[in-house]
């Protein structure tokens, strides 16, 4: 997968990212902190993880499934297991 190599120190920055707000949201449960508060910080997690899938899943379409030289056969099976991972990602 080369664009998760050649973006992976973004992806990593991401990632952490999401590991800090997760903290951040376990210490406020267990500190049982404000529920708005709370919400507030599953939602900001909720939307990081989205952006982190959206910049993953943009690379994967312009490396992939949108790469020259492609045969139908192989753009199809790229297709198909894409839109199942969408099924799976959107429940």
């Amino acid at each position: 997968m080369a664009h998760t190599i050649t973006g992976r120190k973004r992806l990593l920055t991401r990632i952490r990212r999401i590991q800090g707000q997760a903290a951040a949201l376990e210490r406020a449960v267990d500190q049982e902190g404000d529920c708005m508060a709370i919400l507030q910080q599953i939602a900001a997690i909720r939307g990081a993880v989205n952006g982190l899938m959206a910049e993953v899943l943009e690379g994967h379409l312009r490396e992939h499934v949108g790469a020259p030289g492609l045969s139908p056969e192989q753009r199809a099976a790229e297709t198909d297991a894409v839109a199942v991972l969408l099924k799976s990602y959107l429940r």
